[in-house]
């Protein structure tokens, strides 16, 4: 039995078993990033604005559907050692391979689209800098981001991007210590029920936020790349243990901010007008609960930005290179990729 085995089951103190299972930990977190992208914020503040608390369940219940999908995305690459690109493209043909990956790209490409003008239009709510401007200092800190994955291997990555999400719950969550919500309605907006035709449209547009295509691809090649293809009966059982608890904390982590997102609108923003857009939200914040709140808001938005756009584009990467068997270096993927963004905001399209 190996010594991470022992570890897991008891013989070793307790202090080094923890270390054991905590130095397993991080593919998840890189995940979870997606899961409180920019397009999140704007689906759970206009939810809370518009519907109170209407919609909490749905919130409650994406975030737990988008964990078992990542347990199991997770579970694929360290049973079989392969990526689950790889793995569909072993199933088609090559014609609706090609189909599969175009469609995968578009996901990843619209995602990736939002995430970019997300971090653009935080740092015009903070610094007042035209968002093209914006953009392209987005899309230069992700691809510093990037460069970190190429040049130094996944463990630094996982711990920037660990190191980017903690800090994202802080400007998402300020807001509910100064105005807490209502407990009995929050326990009211977990049964599942809906307002008519438009909340129905919100809840859709919830549970497409949440729950985010292009990182179930890539938890199946994160936890491969960390751990490779586990043959051993024991490491195997040790290292889906590990991935259980490690999907389990970060998708606490990111559905919590993202019923945090809620509550926050729903006490503060409720019936407020412009929160449709992420501009309209970050005035509506700062009406209600002043410049402070208001700045941390655009703090986190602007975080969520820049680490989701990175983990998109090495979303992106893992997608071509699984379906086509074709590797493009991860920068000047992120260039490309960026280009569509940028189109958008030299245009002056709205960019909500």
């Amino acid at each position: 039995m190996t010594v991470g085995a022992l570890a897991w089951h008891g013989a070793v103190p307790t202090r080094q078993r923890w270390r054991s299972v905590v130095g397993l930990l991080g593919p998840a977190f890189v995940a979870a990033v997606a899961y409180v992208d920019p397009g999140n914020v704007v689906t759970n503040v206009s939810a809370g604005a518009r519907y109170g608390y209407l919609l909490v369940w749905v919130a409650v219940g994406a975030s737990a559907m988008a964990g078992l999908l990542q347990f199991l995305s997770a579970k694929v690459g360290l049973v079989t050692g392969r990526s689950l690109p790889e793995l569909v493209r072993e199933r088609l043909s090559p014609r609706w391979r090609l189909a599969y990956w175009a469609q995968a790209e578009l996901v990843a490409a619209a995602t990736d689209v939002a995430e970019v003008l997300g971090g653009a239009i935080a740092l015009k709510l903070l610094f007042d800098l035209p968002v093209l401007v914006g953009g392209l200092i987005t899309g230069l800190v992700s691809m510093a981001l990037l460069a970190v994955q190429s040049r130094r291997g996944s463990a630094p990555f996982e711990r920037v991007v660990m190191g980017l999400l903690a800090i994202i719950p802080i400007g998402f969550v300020a807001g509910l210590v100064v105005r807490p919500p209502s407990w009995p309605e929050v326990g009211a907006g977990l049964v599942p029920h809906l307002a008519g035709t438009d909340s129905l449209l919100l809840a859709a547009g919830i549970l497409g936020a949440t729950v985010m295509p292009h990182v179930v691809y890539l938890h199946s090649a994160l936890a491969r790349d960390r751990h490779g293809h586990v043959r051993d009966a024991s490491r195997l059982r040790q290292l889906l243990a590990a991935t259980r608890l490690d999907v389990t904390l970060a998708m606490a982590l990111a559905g919590g901010v993202n019923v945090a997102m809620l509550l926050f609108a729903a006490t503060g923003l409720y019936g407020a007008v412009g929160t449709d857009s992420l501009a309209g939200v970050q005035v509506a914040t700062s009406t209600a609960f002043g410049p402070a709140i208001a700045t941390a808001f655009a703090v986190g938005l602007l975080v969520s930005g820049l680490a989701s756009t990175a983990v998109g584009c090495y979303a992106g990467a893992i997608i071509m290179e699984g379906l086509l068997q074709r590797r493009l270096p991860l920068l000047l993927r992120r260039l490309l990729t960026l280009l569509p963004a940028l189109i958008v905001l030299a245009l002056g399209l709205d960019p909500t």
